[in-house]
């Protein structure tokens, strides 16, 4: 009895922190500021959901500019969102260019969920392609850029519809309603809401990650 009633309160526990990190587990927004209210956001997402977002104490607002393919350089540290094209390469839905004090976040590629089989990839530009050069890129639509992770290698090719953005300083100002926010930890607070200490703001665009 006394084992029982051992393991039953081991597996309560097991099940009670399980549910504990699942709450805490961070989210992504992608929407629309409704309405701002001392530190708190209101949020229309991308999904069409109300959220809730608190912004703590050390926030920092990072605004999103309009870049070129010109503005990615072999050395850049980038990410990319891509998906899958038809004949086996990778399309870039989205380029954002880090500024160098962020060289080395997220870096490595990964499923994302911006669509169905979408990618992530952050990573140093080795190398940019045109669309005219013969060799493994070649027959390509547009510029090929080659991003290094760690031991791997993505390339990812620049379509008429690829959105490239950099970063640029940003601030609480720019926290308004009508803004297009993403932003790629939110963590879930007990009383429902989202918490997170980042923010990045589109300045004449559309966070396109």
């Amino acid at each position: 009895m006394i084992e029982r009633i051992v393991l039953a309160l081991v597996f309560a526990s097991a099940l009670a922190v399980a549910s504990a990190s699942a709450q805490q587990k961070p989210v992504r927004i992608r929407g629309t500021i409704e309405q701002m209210d001392g530190p708190v956001l209101t949020v229309k997402s991308r999904e069409g959901d109300t959220l809730k977002v608190k912004l703590a104490d050390d926030t920092k607002v990072m605004a999103l500019v309009k870049a070129s393919p010109s503005d990615i350089k072999p050395g850049a540290y980038v990410g990319s969102t891509a998906m899958p094209a038809p004949n086996g390469a990778w399309d870039a839905v989205e380029v954002h260019i880090f500024p160098e004090s962020m060289r080395g976040v997220g870096i490595g590629d990964r499923p994302f969920d911006y669509k169905p089989k979408s990618t992530m990839t952050n990573g140093t530009v080795n190398q940019v392609t045109s669309s005219e050069t013969t060799g493994a890129v070649a027959k390509t639509e547009g510029p090929t850029i080659t991003i290094e992770y760690q031991n791997g290698v993505k390339q990812v090719r620049l379509t008429p519809d690829t959105v490239i953005v950099s970063y640029a300083p940003g601030s609480n100002d720019e926290l308004k309603p009508g803004a297009k926010i993403f932003i790629s930890a939110a963590t879930p607070q007990p009383d429902g809401s989202l918490m997170t200490a980042r923010v990045n703001v589109g300045r004449g665009v559309t966070p396109p990650m």
